[in-house]
C-alpha cells in the first residue's frame, strides 16, 4: 500500500506535530478537529514552528509554503475519506477515542489502516471496537513530534503483518527511527519513564534533595537532556499521575501506586508549564 494521503484527528500539540512531520516528508495532510479555532490554532503552530526552522536554516521560505499547502485543515470526517491511514491524536480518554474510531471506521474504505498515537490505551481493547482489527495499529510519537526520532510502533493482538509493515515505512519516510512493541500498558518508554518520574517524587517528598539537585543528579549522572521533575512538569502532573493510575490497575502491582506528592500537586491545581506552576514556578 502506498501512502499519499494522511489522516489526523486532532490538531493539539500531537496532532499538527505529526501533520508537520508528514508534509516536510512531502505526504499531504487532512487535519481534523472539532471546531474551526482548534484547526487554524494547529495550523498556526505548524507555521511558527516552520519559521524557527528557517531561523535555524535547516529549511527555505519556499519548502515551509510547500509543507503548509499539504496540509487541508477541516472540520468534517468526511474529508479523511481520501487518506489511507487515519491517525487518531486525541485527548488520552478512552470514551472519547472510542467515539472518534467508531465515527472514523464506519467512515473510510475497508482497506484504510486506523492507527492511534495513545500513550496508555490499550491497542487491542481499541482495535476491538473496530471492524478491522488486523487493520488497526498503535503508532505513539513523543513530544515535540517535529523533532523525536523514535516512534512506538503497537500491535495489537489482531494487527496484521502487512498493517505493521505499512505504518513502519511511513514512520521510516517521515524520518523517524520505529521500534516494535507488543500491547502491554504504558508500551516501552512509557513504562519505564514514569515509574522513573514518580520514584523522583518520592525523593522529592522524603526531603532526600532538592528539585534542582534531583535534576541536575539525573542530567549530570545519567546523561538525561532534561531532569525528570522538569519532564513532569512538561508533560503535565495530571497526566504522569493519571498515567501510574492505569498501571496500578492494569498491572495490579503495588510498585506502581502514585506518590502521594504527585497527588497533593494534581489536587492543587499545580500541573506544571501549562498551568505556570508545577514542581516549578514558571
Amino acid at each position: 500500500m502506498t501512502i499519499t494521503t494522511v489522516g489526523i484527528i486532532g490538531a493539539g500539540t500531537m496532532g499538527n506535530g505529526i501533520a508537520q512531520a508528514c508534509a516536510v516528508s512531502g505526504i499531504d495532510v487532512v487535519m481534523v478537529d472539532i471546531s474551526d479555532a482548534a484547526v487554524q490554532k494547529g495550523i498556526a503552530t505548524v507555521a511558527g514552528s516552520l519559521d524557527r526552522l528557517i531561523k535555524k536554516e535547516k529549511i527555505t521560505a519556499a519548502d515551509k509554503d510547500a509543507a503548509l499547502a499539504r496540509i487541508k485543515g477541516s472540520t468534517s470526517y468526511d474529508d479523511l475519506k481520501t487518506a489511507q491511514i487515519v491517525i487518531e491524536a486525541a485527548t488520552e480518554n478512552y470514551e472519547l477515542k472510542l467515539k472518534i474510531l467508531k465515527q472514523v471506521d464506519a467512515l473510510v474504505a475497508p482497506e484504510v489502516i486506523i492507527a492511534s498515537n495513545t500513550s496508555s490505551i490499550s491497542i487491542t481493547k481499541l482495535a476491538a471496537a473496530t471492524s478491522r482489527p488486523d487493520r488497526f495499529i498503535g503508532m505513539h510519537f513523543f513530544n515535540p513530534v517535529p523533532m523525536m526520532a523514535l516512534v512506538e510502533i503497537i500491535r495489537g493482538l489482531a494487527t496484521s503483518d502487512a498493517t505493521h509493515d505499512a505504518v513502519k515505512q511511513l514512520s521510516e519516510r517521515l524520518g523517524k527511527s520505529p521500534i516494535t512493541v507488543k500491547n502491554a500498558p504504558g508500551f516501552v518508554v512509557n513504562r519505564i519513564l514514569v515509574p522513573m518520574i514518580n520514584e523522583a517524587f518520592f525523593v522529592l517528598a522524603e526531603g532526600l534533595a532538592t528539585p534542582e539537585d534531583i535534576d541536575a543528579g539525573m542530567k549530570l549522572g545519567c546523561n538525561q537532556p532534561i531532569g525528570p521533575l522538569a519532564l513532569a512538569d512538561m508533560v503535565g502532573l495530571d497526566v504522569c499521575l493519571a498515567v501510574m493510575d492505569v498501571y496500578l490497575s492494569e498491572f495490579g502491582d503495588s510498585k506502581y501506586r502514585a506518590c502521594p506528592l504527585l497527588k497533593e500537586y494534581v489536587a492543587a491545581g499545580r500541573l506544571g508549564r501549562k498551568t505556570g506552576r508545577g514542581v516549578y514556578q514558571y
